[in-house]
């Protein structure tokens, strides 16, 4: 308990200083970049969580404030359990619910009933000292410790590559979600935008042309290790993921087209994490 009592008055006095400007200043929180290949060199070094479509809420270790510093008028039942310690969340009813929870939010008197259905989805308890895997068992312990089912502390997990990232993200999207959210885990907390921070929405597909076969290396020796395709558009790129072993073995013929997924764009117009999907039938 004396460890847990030290963790708040640190994280206490740094919210102080952070928030010693006042609620008419917007709180210093971190922001996100775009997830791309330029500034990803490993994705096993952050930790992912699924990005909510809900209302960006700060406690200050005494009100919830918007990003933009303006007050949340929770009810008192709902801000009761929270701790005197800086905590960064989403306020989230479900998935694609986000008109009704912002009309919630918005209204300057709280409906008790219409707040029942809203939680406080906590995936940050900031500390300019503190690499962000440590700040994660933080606010996990503290939010365990507050033991309210309105509060929630935000899971995260580790993927040992970006496909196997693609892949939950699919999952997840299928299932609704607005996409994934990507922390790096040695990164202290900084008020500003940068790449410890990351946001990965789904994927969009096209379709391109096989015009080159390229061969594998190591395991893929003798079999496909990428194809040179020309999408709708005239640009020419290497897909060299997506691909099962009998696709290797006997992969889609020049002149064929094929259907592919990415994430956006580079500055190139070239598509982000392009990865096969299927032969066009």
């Amino acid at each position: 308990m004396s460890k847990l009592i030290l963790l708040f008055l640190a994280v206490f006095y740094f919210t102080i200083q952070v928030f010693a400007v006042g609620a008419e200043t917007p709180p210093q929180v971190q922001l996100a970049n775009v997830y791309n290949q330029d500034n990803v060199s490993d994705v096993s070094n952050y930790l992912v969580s699924e990005k909510y479509d809900g209302v960006r809420a700060i406690w200050t270790g005494e009100e919830l404030l918007t990003r933009q510093g303006n007050p949340i008028s929770a009810p008192e039942w709902f801000t009761a359990p929270l701790p005197a310690v800086w905590l960064d969340g989403e306020l989230w009813t479900r998935r694609q619910d986000f008109d009704s929870l912002s009309g919630i939010v918005r209204t300057q008197t709280p409906d008790d009933n219409l707040w029942r259905e809203v939680n406080y989805m906590v995936f940050d308890m900031p500390d300019a000292e503190l690499p962000f895997e440590q700040r994660y068992n933080n606010y996990s312990r503290l939010i365990e410790q507050i033991n309210a089912d309105h509060i929630q502390a935000v899971k995260q997990q580790r993927f040992d590559s970006n496909h196997a990232l693609s892949e939950h993200l699919q999952t997840l999207v299928e299932n609704g979600a607005e996409g994934l959210m990507l922390h790096l885990a040695t990164a202290p907390h900084r008020s500003s935008r940068s790449d410890a921070l990351l946001k990965l929405k789904p994927y969009f597909d096209d379709e391109a042309e096989v015009i080159a076969h390229l061969p594998g290396q190591g395991k893929y020796t003798g079999m496909l290790g990428a194809l040179r395709v020309k999408n709708q558009q005239g640009i020419e790129f290497s897909i060299g993921t997506g691909f099962t072993d009998a696709d290797r073995a006997n992969p889609p013929p020049i002149g064929s087209i094929i259907t592919y997924k990415y994430h956006g764009f580079t500055k190139n117009d070239v598509p982000r994490f392009a990865s096969f999907l299927r032969i066009r039938e």
